[in-house]
């Protein structure tokens, strides 16, 4: 089974986190690569964990998903990010 999904990518500290936000799911490293494998590796562990309770399929509808032929489709697709400055009153 394959899934899309966006995987979010910035460093706090000595850390790395990523994120699906499909998934809201998170997972962190001390390298890039390592907090992406561990991303992947949270996201096996959870969907075989919902898969076992009987809840993937209901999670899925929820994210956005839908399962089609063995594959795992989604109904939106983020398409970008932007980074932007809101201006804020002064309080007091």
């Amino acid at each position: 089974m394959k899934i899309r999904i966006t995987i979010e990518l910035w460093k706090e500290g000595d850390l790395y986190v990523t994120r699906s936000p499909e998934l809201d799911m998170v997972a962190q490293g001390y390298s890039a690569e390592m907090a992406k494998k561990n991303l992947l590796e949270v996201i096996g562990i959870q969907f075989k964990e919902m898969k076992y309770l009987g809840t993937l399929d209901d999670f899925l509808s929820q994210a956005g998903y839908q399962l089609e032929e063995g594959e795992i489709f989604s109904e939106k697709e983020i398409i970008g990010f932007e980074k932007s400055f809101v201006e804020l009153e002064r309080v007091g």
